[in-house]
């Protein structure tokens, strides 16, 4: 996946901007920009790449993408179909963190929307917020410029205190991201999303970014603090739960198709990094939907 920087500026040099998104599908690029984005998603499901974090993501969820945290939300393969009737419904903010001038963030009232604001950095999901906060977020498409302003630091705050929540990015990836000057990174990260499902390795990502094996792996580690081996093996994981949570494909099929050669290997990465086997992680989640 190619990296795009997109313009994400108010047109009407409001301090933020709210849009309204229904089309077929959502924006198929792989993107950032300095503005952090403000996710309601009323229709649809498919596939978020937020960072390195590779997971469903469904109707109701808020997530809240930090300043330059490339991302995409990727619909299941039958938004794209020609003949579907299906929608992609969002309401989506973007705003920059100073919106509202450095000063309102220093102040200690508003420690917790700072703290938010920085947990952004990684990516925040919110997989249950209230009906009232939902209600709020659709609201501001209709409110008045000063109205507006208001409603939003109130849902920030809102969603500051919202439990539970989920970081999404993991730290290695955010702090090799900021080092923009690292070009051998970006190729890295867009090689390893293109072709995770395949059989790579080390030796086949040094050779992108045109390094010898060694001297690519001591770099990887250096960088996120993990070998290359984990760091594939988490995104794999990580496609893998969104499968499940599908519920399209038995768990052999799902390992074969998240890129292990064997399922043995595949339940034991999955156990390693998720802390569940795939049937209890099916299991949990059903309990979850079953009794909310």
């Amino acid at each position: 996946m190619k990296l795009h920087l997109l313009n994400r500026t108010s047109p009407n040099n409001s301090s933020f901007m709210v849009s309204h998104n229904l089309y077929p599908h959502f924006l198929k690029i792989w993107h950032y920009h300095p503005e952090l984005e403000l996710i309601l998603v009323e229709k649809s499901s498919g596939t978020q790449f937020i960072g390195d974090s590779i997971e469903k993501f469904d109707v109701g969820e808020v997530i809240l993408i930090g300043k330059n945290l490339p991302h995409m939300l990727l619909n299941d393969d039958v938004y794209f179909n020609p003949s579907s009737e299906k929608m992609a419904e969002s309401v989506v903010v973007h705003f920059k963190k100073e919106f509202l001038g450095m000063g309102f963030l220093s102040v200690a009232e508003t420690k917790p929307i700072t703290d938010l604001l920085e947990r952004a950095n990684r990516g925040v999901k919110f997989p249950k917020v209230g009906k009232r906060t939902i209600e709020d977020i659709r609201s501001l498409r209709n409110l008045e410029p000063f109205e507006k302003l208001l409603k939003f630091i109130e849902i920030l705050n809102t969603l500051a205190k919202e439990r539970p929540y989920r970081l999404l990015s993991s730290m290695g990836y955010i702090n090799s991201f900021l080092k923009t000057e690292n070009k051998r990174l970006h190729k890295i990260y867009e090689y390893v999303f293109k072709n995770f499902k395949n059989s790579i390795g080390a030796s086949d990502v040094a050779a992108v970014i045109g390094m010898n094996s060694s001297a690519f792996s001591r770099f990887f580690k250096q960088v996120h603090r993990k070998t290359f081996t984990r760091y594939l093996n988490e995104i794999r994981i990580g496609y893998a739960c969104k499968l499940l949570l599908e519920d399209k494909l038995n768990i052999t099929a799902i390992a074969y198709e998240s890129g292990f050669n064997n399922i043995s290997n595949f339940n034991r990465q999955f156990k390693m990094i998720i802390g569940k086997s795939p049937s209890s992680y099916i299991q949990y989640h059903t309990d979850k939907m079953e009794y909310a």
